[in-house]
């Protein structure tokens, strides 16, 4: 196997630490490795490979970090513009805090930082974000892969801050186009005691391109989760991963969430809609179960910390031609 990493870095202000090429603190800069860059121009990070858009990683001018635009397979836009671009055809105007793919909470000490409107929360980046990129090949095949670290405070409506994590986002470049995005974050206690409260609004979220809906205009998705359940029937159950997979563009395409087994109450439950919402919550339990209102409260003392992980697989095909079962059970053992 080859491995090949950072090749070049272009930026001011840069700390390079050896390993896996970390760019630190730059107002600007560019990591390379061959064909795989990620180039940070002090609002968003663009994830390019072999000259083509991969993703972008935003973290100025939103309420909270997104991931947008994301292309697949073919490449195929996977995610809906809305709201970031507006006018694209069948894309409905509704849930303007559903943007493409994101990390946030509806009650977090009572304020709701999934909503976007007046009184919401804000996720607001600090400035000490990371690049790192590297390439191999397997087996003939070549992989790339770009991770973005970068911390964040979370602010009330009136400033306040009320805690603070760290997420590292990995994108990862498969043979046949395929790709997938690896979310890890780390919720830090630091202001005091910190509550997520019991509610279906939450939490690692994406908003499906509109063919991949399972109703709606344009629509043609299919769904299933790890259990075997299919279809709107989903939402509220709990399953270790879901997959919506459709016809985008003329391709047949799909994407997975996987919850790992480390993740808090694994196998999460899960607030997937018709409509194109697919996230997985792991506090919503009286929405989802019928149970009293607080039953999934989470609570971390002051200091306390935890870590969630999620990967976000772009695949060819339906559940089983993108082999999502087996190839959640490789992310499962990682």
């Amino acid at each position: 196997m080859k491995t090949t990493l950072l090749h070049s870095m272009i930026g001011l202000g840069l700390t390079l630490s050896f390993g896996f090429g970390l760019v630190v603190q730059s107002p600007a800069m560019l990591v390379q490795a061959d064909d795989l860059s990620a180039q940070d121009d002090g609002e968003k990070v663009v994830i390019t490979y072999k000259g083509n858009l991969v993703a972008q990683y935003i973290y100025t001018g939103v309420r909270k970090p997104i991931v947008y635009p994301i292309i697949g397979p073919f490449g195929v836009r996977m995610t809906r513009d809305y709201p970031m671009k507006i006018g694209t055809p069948f894309e409905a105007k509704d849930h303007p805090h559903q943007q493409s793919l994101w990390f946030t909470h509806g009650d977090v000490n009572g304020i709701s930082f999934w909503h976007i409107e007046q009184g919401s929360g804000t996720i607001v980046a600090e400035n000490d974000l990371r690049l790192a990129c590297s390439t191999h090949e397997a087996d003939g095949q070549s992989f790339a892969r770009a991770a973005v670290t970068q911390s964040h405070r979370w602010l009330g409506p009136n400033g306040d801050l009320i805690c603070r994590d760290e997420q590292r986002v990995t994108f990862q470049i498969l043979p046949e186009g395929e790709l997938t995005i690896d979310m890890e974050i780390t919720l830090k206690a630091t202001e005091g005691d910190l509550r997520f409260g019991d509610t279906k609004e939450g939490t690692m979220g994406i908003r499906s391109h509109p063919a991949l809906r399972l109703e709606g205009e344009a629509a043609t998705g299919q769904a299933i989760n790890s259990e075997g359940v299919t279809g709107k029937a989903i939402w509220g159950k709990r399953a270790a991963w879901v997959d919506y997979w459709g016809t985008v563009d003329g391709k047949e395409v799909g994407f997975a969430i996987f919850d790992h087994p480390g993740n808090l109450r694994h196998p999460t439950w899960w607030h997937a809609r018709e409509y194109g919402l697919v996230a997985a919550n792991p506090f919503g339990i009286s929405n989802f179960e019928n149970k009293p209102q607080g039953s999934g409260d989470f609570e971390l003392k002051k200091d306390e910390s935890i870590s969630l992980r999620y990967r976000f697989l772009f695949h060819v095909g339906d559940s089983q031609t993108g082999q999502v079962a087996d190839r959640y059970g490789e992310f499962a053992e990682q």
